[in-house]
């Protein structure tokens, strides 16, 4: 299936790229014949100027056929981009299928923060994390819904609907497309917080005696107007209107700069996000996720993007107060003023709206960005995720940012009885990578997305993990100090209302052996009687004796490696019982240490 996902994708990627190779093509030779036109235009011109053996009105037939090919050329141009970053899209899909993919996408690390307990840990932001893998987003909405899912792990029945939606998604290849030729230009122009806090604003018009008083002062105007022309009533009476009607303006030129200052920048973005709802709110979605979602759209029986059309509307009126010929009509009628009105009560009656429609369209890309997973990892399958006692059980079990071809897996069981592996090996023999394979896979669970394994069952589970703290010059901190402070930090996750999975990695290494062996076993009694469950990974064989003091609740898991040639080996395979021997030596001389 994964090979039915690349067979297509290159497929795609064929027929785009024809397709950017033909409109090429006719774009060459529309400016070829544009500019032909042009120089017979000119010809024209000459003979009618200067030789007079023409009419000029010869010269509007090369002038017309010169508009005509600037709107076809114009068109032309603007359809071979949208099928080059088709292209693009579908080139983004064969580089994650081949393992290509770091450093080219998203890598969410405006979302990283350093205090939470997993992220930085088990790579989930930054350039090859798992949001740079998942992330098909095109806006920020989209970006800031799929970091907080994998941020914050989600209850039983909410990852059941996210399944449902995801399964529904998965082969919608079609709107995935869309929905990236739409959102490249949506992300470039929206800022969801601004355009939110916008629609949420106050309205400025309250008083309906300004209406009035302007629909009283336009149609005075107009009538003053008719009757210079039309009676020998003269100048004054429309002069009197003029000079009120700029009375006006003055007193509410505050107010109409208040509304259209900021809607001339909004606007733009809300015309672009219409687009992109008008997309989805065409689908015929089943999942009880995407219906809820597709409603969200609908505010009182119209969908969201005709309420958007109507603003555009408004603002397309507007922008007629700049012609000359309607300049002075508009002027006499205050144009400008009732416009604002009426924007201002678009925003008064619709506004508040728009942070729900954003949210909505963050939701959509989200649950896309699983679908796409999904679809090019068709052996992933859906975790089973349980509410009943705390468990972590997979089978084959892999890290699904490794290359399927060198990616090694393995059987794990944390439920019943055993509640924590102490995973001893010797160095690179694959310890941390068990501890962010079993972070990650986790978090994928719990976030709604396909996990990288052949079966896992878990519960819902907070996570905290202790492989990426660090010291900081800057804070005066030690790194045995950050450590001992995230640790603390998972203490008290333990005792919050979730299980938790922690995943100790080189545990109090930063200490001598006496004070690391009392505290590891001080800390992991700690967690498993707070109900939480584990692998704790450690050089210090002395710790292995931890799993005798806690049996039945703690086992001891290793790895092993081999030195064949002078050259360290290892299958990362995970074996019962403790690591007999220690590689560290054999590191040294391998690199030309002298031990």
């Amino acid at each position: 299936m994964a090979c039915a996902a690349r067979l297509e994708y290159t497929r795609r990627l064929e027929q785009r790229r024809a397709a950017v190779e033909r409109d090429e093509r006719w774009d060459r030779r529309v400016a070829d014949v544009r500019l032909a036109v042009f120089a017979l235009g000119l010809l024209l011109l000459w003979l009618a100027l200067w030789f007079r053996w023409i009419s000029w009105a010869w010269v509007l037939f090369p002038l017309a056929a010169y508009a005509g090919l600037v709107i076809v050329h114009d068109r032309l141009k603007r359809r071979a981009a949208r099928t080059r970053r088709a292209a693009e899209f579908y080139e983004k899909g064969l580089k994650r299928l081949d393992g290509t993919w770091p450093g080219t996408g998203v890598s969410g690390a405006r979302f990283l923060r350093e205090e939470h307990p997993y992220a930085a840990d088990l790579d989930v932001f930054g350039v090859g994390s798992l949001f740079e893998r998942l992330c098909t987003a095109r806006t920020r909405a989209g970006e800031e819904t799929l970091a907080a899912w994998l941020l914050e792990p989600a209850g039983p029945v909410t990852i059941a609907a996210r399944h449902a939606a995801v399964d529904e998604l998965r082969p919608q290849l079609d709107l995935r497309e869309d929905l990236e030729l739409i959102g490249v230009e949506v992300r470039a122009g929206i800022d969801p917080d601004a355009l939110a806090a916008w629609g949420r604003a106050p309205g400025v018009f309250h008083a309906r005696g300004l209406a009035l008083t302007a629909t009283v002062l336009a149609t005075l105007a107009m009538l003053s107007l008719l009757a210079w022309f039309t009676t020998d009533v003269g100048l004054l009476p429309l002069f009197v209107v003029i000079v009120l009607e700029v009375g006006f303006a003055f007193c509410v030129k505050g107010r109409v700069h208040q509304v259209l200052e900021p809607v001339e920048r909004r606007a733009h973005d809300l015309v672009l996000l219409s687009e992109l709802l008008a997309r989805l709110e065409r689908e015929p979605f089943q999942a009880p996720a995407l219906v809820r979602l597709r409603d969200a759209l609908e505010t009182g029986g119209a969908p969201a993007s005709r309420r958007i059309a109507r603003l555009a509307r408004l603002l397309h009126l507007l922008e007629t107060k700049d012609n000359q010929l309607f300049a002075p009509l508009a002027a006499l009628w205050l144009w400008t003023f009732h416009l604002a009105r009426a924007i201002d009560a678009w925003r008064v009656d619709t506004g508040p709206e728009i942070a729900g429609w954003l949210a909505a369209a963050g939701e959509f890309e989200a649950l896309s960005a699983l679908a796409s997973y999904a679809y090019e990892n068709p052996a992933d399958p859906f975790p089973e995720v349980v509410e009943g006692p705390v468990a972590f059980e997979g089978l084959a079990v892999g890290h699904p940012l490794i290359p399927a071809d060198s990616c090694v897996r393995n059987d794990l069981r944390l439920a019943g009885a055993v509640k924590v592996l102490l995973v001893s090996g010797s160095n690179m023999s694959g310890k941390s990578t068990l501890l962010r394979t079993v972070g990650v896979n986790a978090v994928l669970a719990l976030a709604g997305a396909p996990v990288c394994a052949k079966r896992l069952r878990l519960s819902v589970l907070a996570i905290g993990a202790t492989l990426r703290v660090q010291d900081s010059l800057q804070a005066g901190r030690s790194r045995f100090y950050a450590e001992i402070t995230r640790v603390r930090q998972l203490v008290a996750l333990a005792e919050g209302p979730r299980p938790l999975l922690f995943l100790l990695d080189e545990i109090f290494h930063g200490t001598n052996s006496h004070d690391r062996a009392i505290g590891a076993g001080a800390v992991v009694r700690g967690l498993i009687d707070r109900g939480a469950i584990g692998l704790v990974t450690t050089h210090d064989l002395a710790l292995a004796t931890l799993a005798d003091e806690l049996a039945p609740r703690a086992e001891n898991v290793h790895f092993e490696d081999q030195l064949v040639d002078g050259t360290m080996r290892f299958d990362y395979r995970m074996r019962p019982g403790v690591v007999q021997h220690s590689n560290a030596l054999a590191l040294m001389r391998a690199v030309g240490l002298d031990v």
